[in-house]
């Protein structure tokens, strides 16, 4: 996926990051009185905890892949009944037309097993309108509108889905950008609220102390746990 470490600025998984603002937001409720004195009143807090409640109620990746996931089998399935469609009129037209002449040639199906999506769609097009130029003709080996209606519906069915599926992926896109705008948000907002408490009660509980300390890595840590030994 694109954008998934795009511009993330912390290491924590969303759950993780939800985790640490709800401890923190815990631990300033607890020192509500002392975190007055820095200008973080309860109102701000609350902001806070309304931020990291909209950023936890986002969909998570699973959820879009699953759901693009859905939409791929769907129009893949759809994708079999057009190409079903087509070969059946193909059939069709290569009893009437040697498949080495310009009549045949202009259905322009020879490599559609190949075909990309678009290329699909055209080509259902394309075989409708040319079969239609041709229908005194190809009416006596069984093509008739029936005939060609079921490759307009199924051409139709398929250009829907994937269409669907193209909203699908960038529905993903979209979300993974915004939890990862709305995660660093939230994240700055941590800091500086962890930062406030680690200054609260630097000289005066380092249990207190402990508990404001973001630790997104076990070097981080390590790296902590040696200045104190050296203090």
């Amino acid at each position: 996926m694109k954008k998934q470490d795009a511009n993330r600025n912390h290491n924590w998984p969303d759950a993780d990051l939800y985790m640490h603002c709800i401890s923190a937001i815990r631990l300033a409720h607890r020192d509500t009185q002392h975190f007055q004195g820095y200008g973080y009143d309860l109102e701000r807090l609350k902001g806070f905890k309304g931020k990291v409640d909209k950023f936890r109620d986002l969909p998570d990746d699973d959820e879009l892949v699953g759901d693009q996931m859905i939409a791929t089998e769907k129009k893949n399935k759809s994708r079999d009944k057009l190409k079903n469609a087509i070969r059946s009129l193909m059939t069709r037209v290569a009893m009437k037309f040697s498949n080495r002449t310009g009549r045949y040639r202009k259905f322009g199906t020879s490599k559609l097993g190949d075909m990309t999506d678009s290329q699909l769609i055209f080509c259902g097009r394309r075989v409708v309108r040319v079969a239609r130029q041709q229908i005194d003709w190809l009416s006596e080996a069984g093509v008739n509108e029936n005939t060609l209606s079921r490759i307009v519906e199924a051409n139709q069915e398929f250009e829907r889905l994937t269409n669907l599926q193209i909203d699908r992926v960038s529905e993903r896109d979209i979300a993974v950008e915004r939890r990862v705008d709305d995660g660093n948000g939230i994240y700055e907002e941590l800091v500086i609220l962890c930062n406030i408490g680690k200054d609260i009660w630097a000289e005066k509980d380092r249990e207190k102390y402990d508990q404001y300390c973001l630790y997104e890595s076990n070097n981080e840590y390590k790296k902590e746990l040696a200045s104190r030994k050296e203090k």
